[in-house]
This record gives structure tokens, sequence and C-alpha cells, in this order.
């Protein structure tokens, strides 16, 4: 596939990209809300990388999040507060984190790179936890002063500046994650996700293109992670709690794996509901939300994106 044809989008696609540029104008009261469904979502969306697409299931996901909030975080507060360079800093410390970690995960297999992915989550949770001093413990880091968007946009309550800036980065990573998995690399983890231990036959490195994915995923998760320090101009040890990852890998089956549209579809429909059902019911909303995800895994398999694909493809055979 030819480097532009990347670059093409469907109607849908284009629909679907429309949507937050509609709900800036539409619902201003709630910029703040959707900044943290377009975090969230590139969150997903790093996630979806590692396993919906090279099948590497991980609960400690949040550890390389939680680095990139900190990050940024850390710079801000003593006096490093652009915004643009703090991101590029904040994804290298993550990216270097995921390197440093991969050839862990992925020597093993499914239930031995859950733990190990697990295990390095509470690692850094209990970390940042002891180093109060510098990170601010169960308290959370304060004093986070961020600096105006190109000198000129500053990230004030009303949440504007925060949500265009984090709608822009989302739209830019994923279309260096669509340029991604259409290439020969995608295509080649596709192969490994399908049957690894075919994939040597043909002369390619499973460990490798495992490392290299990986390595991606942690550094689009610091990305994430470093929109939430910047925009809110806080950052809690929830960063790196096990919560988080588990949620994150709720969302990303609700929507659909391997399909990148998958996280962030999965991501809008969670917490859109979960914002909605709280507010009817403060106590009982999880039990709502928890039957919805029930139902969806028994008769929508694959996400709503899987059900979608599968009914598309008996409408076409009902033509036939």
């Amino acid at each position: 596939m030819s480097p532009l044809a990347t670059w093409k989008f469907s109607r849908l696609e284009i629909a679907f990209w429309l949507l937050p540029i509609a709900a800036f104008f539409l619902f201003p009261k709630y910029l703040t809300l959707g900044s943290q469904i377009l975090i969230t979502a590139l969150f997903a969306l790093s996630l979806d990388l590692i396993l919906g697409y090279a099948r590497i299931i991980s609960l400690g996901h949040a550890a390389f999040f939680g680095l990139g909030a900190y990050t940024a975080g850390l710079l801000a507060k003593y006096g490093w507060g652009e915004p643009l360079s703090g991101l590029l800093l904040a994804t290298a410390v993550a990216t270097l984190a995921g390197l440093l970690t991969s050839f862990l995960v992925v020597r093993g297999q499914d239930l031995a790179r859950l733990m190990v992915t697990l295990g390095i989550g509470l690692m850094l949770y209990e970390t940042a936890n002891q180093a109060s001093s510098i990170t601010g413990g169960v308290d959370g880091l304060s004093g986070v002063e961020m600096g105006k968007l190109f000198g000129v946009f500053s990230f004030g309550l009303d949440g504007r500046t925060a949500y265009v800036y984090c709608l822009v980065v989302l739209f830019v990573v994923f279309l260096f994650a669509r340029t991604l998995v259409r290439s020969p690399f995608g295509l080649s983890l596709r192969g490994i996700r399908e049957g690894e231990k075919r994939m040597p036959a043909i002369g390619a490195s499973v460990s490798r293109k495992l490392v290299a994915v990986y390595t991606v995923g942690a550094g689009i998760a610091g990305i994430a992670g470093a929109l939430l320090a910047q925009t809110t101009q806080f950052v809690g040890i929830d960063s790196f709690a096990f919560h988080r990852s588990a949620d994150l890998m709720i969302m990303l089956v609700l929507g659909g794996t391997g399909y990148l549209y998958g996280g962030l579809i999965g991501t809008a429909v969670f917490m859109l509901l979960q914002s909605y059902l709280s507010s009817l019911n403060p106590v009982y909303w999880q039990f709502w939300l928890g039957l919805l995800l029930v139902v969806i895994v028994l008769f929508a398999r694959g996400g709503i994106l899987g059900a979608l694909a599968a009914l598309r493809a008996r409408i076409k055979r009902g033509r036939r």
C-alpha cells in the first residue's frame, strides 16, 4: 500500500472525526469531559497496538501513562512549562521505559506477559508512593503550572485550549498508528497475531517486532499521560493504578480490538455512559454499566465494531 493511501479517509471516517469538532461548538459546557475522553481514547489506542495487533496482553499499561504524566508534571512544576517540548520529553521517557521492559514482556506467553506487565505497573505505583517528596505520594503532584501553547493560548478553566490541543494530538498520533498498521511492519504484526509460530519460517523476527510495537505503544501511552498532566495541571498517583489499566482493557474490548477505531469508540461509549448513569444513580450506576458489558461480550463478539462488521457481512451475503 502506498504512503498516500493511508491518508485517504472514507466517508464514515470523515464523519467520525467531524463529531468531536462539532462537539466543541455544540457542548461548550462539557469540554473538560471531552478532553478526558480524548486523552483516554489516545491511551486506548496505545493498548490496541500491542493487544489488538500483536496480542500482547497487558494489565500494567498504566505504568507508561503514569511515567508520561509525572514527567510532564515535574517538568512544569520546576520551571519547564512549555507544553510541546514537555510532551516530547514525556514521550521519550515512556518510550525508553517501554524499550527497557519490553525484553521481559515478550519472552513469555499470554499468562506470563499478563503477570509481568501487572508487576511492572505495581512496582512503579509503589515507587511513586514511596518517593512522596518528589511525586507528592497519595496527595498527588500539585503546583504544576503550564505555559501558554505557542505562547498565545492559555489552559483556562473553560477547557477550550485543552480540548483542541488534545484533539489535534490524538488525530496526529492516530495518523501515525494508521500508517504503521498498514505498513509491511503492521502486516507482519497481524501475521504474528494469527500464527506466531509460523512467522520465523518466512524469515520474520517475532521478538524484534514485538519489542518494537510494545515500545511504540508505551510511547503513545506516555503522550496520553502527559496530556492529562498538562491539561489538568495535576498528577495523581492513580495514574499508575491497576484500575486505570483494567478500565482501559474494558473500553478496548467494548469498542473492539484490532481496529484502531475500536479503542476510540469504546472509550467514548464507556465514559459517556459512566457520566450519565452516575448522574442518574450515584450508588447503583456500576450495575447497569456492568450489565451492558455482559451483553456486549455475549451478543457482540469483537465489540461494537466487531458486531457491525459481522452485520455488514450478513447483509452482503443476503444480497447475493
